[in-house]
């Protein structure tokens, strides 16, 4: 509040402070049995309107002094009853009030609101936990048939159901990530390797070549959060490399981070597209051409990544290639690098 918006809001007043002093001067001018001289009027005027000033120069200090706090607390955390200003008169003992009132409310809508986020994750883990089981059976009786074309569609389709499925789960768990994470020594080239052939079937089918290299180290992650990331990545790279293509899997170190790299030559993406891929349900060029996306799989990754305090990058030139980056940084030996 500075003083200008004060005298906006005391606008009232200072018509009301005007309107009485004309009347009193021209009652005390136009009254003949009034003996006092004009230039006492005139000092009189002088007077009354210098105290007017100071009263409004003390008050808008009081006041501005109470509203600045009320400001700071835009950007407090804290519990905001305890860190209100201490009210001076009855209008701020209202406003108080009214406040208190508004974070009590809203407290019961955002408890309301969490008991029923609550509720929806525990149906969602439930659910999603019990649709894997017809799911694997599916899977098993399609592996113990004899294996055809048609087969092997139906069983890529199921494994894409599943992929959706896991996406529906971390998606569900992502907002109470500090609940469901455990912290431990992760080698690189294991889980690298069990997620290629956790996808061998499509790696197969397509003729993609593997080439793993510098990869025997370990972070300080979440393993089952980083293998649904990397599975991520590499079903995209499955996704959008062509028969007989490559994906290699190799490692770049640095004074400050390892950076575990994923790349393939396969359609690349688009410049216009890049700094959108990781917005939550963006498909971009390849998404709405090569295949059906919900733009969810690369959003989830940077979400989860992030809050593992990891960081990922993109680099790619469409038609040719493109590198996915996950940078572990390496901070007071955090890492324990092989």
């Amino acid at each position: 509040m500075n003083f200008e918006e004060y005298l906006k809001d005391k606008k009232l007043f200072l018509i009301f402070f005007v309107v009485l002093m004309i009347i009193i001067n021209l009652i005390m001018l136009l009254d003949p049995n009034s003996r006092i001289h004009s230039g006492n009027i005139l000092y009189l005027d002088i007077l009354s309107f210098i105290l007017m000033i100071i009263y409004l120069l003390l008050e808008f200090s009081f006041k501005k002094k109470y509203f600045d706090m009320l400001k700071e607390l835009d950007e407090y955390t804290g519990d905001i009853i305890t860190a209100l200003p201490e009210p001076q008169s009855n209008e701020e003992i209202i406003i108080n009030d009214l406040i208190s009132h508004l974070n009590y409310l809203n407290y019961l809508k955002y408890d309301a609101l969490y008991k029923e986020k609550r509720d929806y994750d525990e149906f969602i883990a439930t659910w999603v936990h019990e649709i894997k089981i017809p799911i694997s059976i599916i899977k098993l009786t399609l592996e113990n048939d004899a294996v055809n074309d048609k087969s092997k569609s139906i069983f890529e389709e199921i494994e894409r159901i599943e992929n959706y499925i896991e996406q529906v789960l971390y998606y569900s768990k992502s907002d109470d990530f500090s609940k469901d994470y455990f912290i431990s020594d992760v080698n690189i080239e294991k889980i690298i390797k069990d997620i290629i052939k956790k996808n061998a079937k499509t790696f197969i089918s397509k003729k993609i070549s593997v080439d793993i290299s510098n990869l025997n180290y370990d972070v300080k992650t979440d393993k089952k959060w980083l293998d649904f990331v990397l599975n991520q990545i590499i079903s995209n790279s499955l996704k959008y490399t062509d028969k007989h293509g490559s994906i290699k899997f190799y490692s770049l170190n640095s004074e400050f981070e390892k950076i575990l790299i994923i790349e393939d030559d396969g359609a690349g993406i688009k410049k216009e597209d890049i700094k959108r891929i990781f917005d939550r349900g963006f498909t971009g060029y390849n998404g709405r051409n090569y295949s059906k996306s919900t733009g969810m799989g690369l959003y989830l990754s940077k979400k989860l990544l992030n809050k593992l305090g990891h960081k990922i990058t993109v680099e790619s030139k469409f038609g040719n290639y493109t590198k996915i980056m996950i940078h572990f940084p390496r901070l007071n030996d955090y890492y324990n690098f092989k």
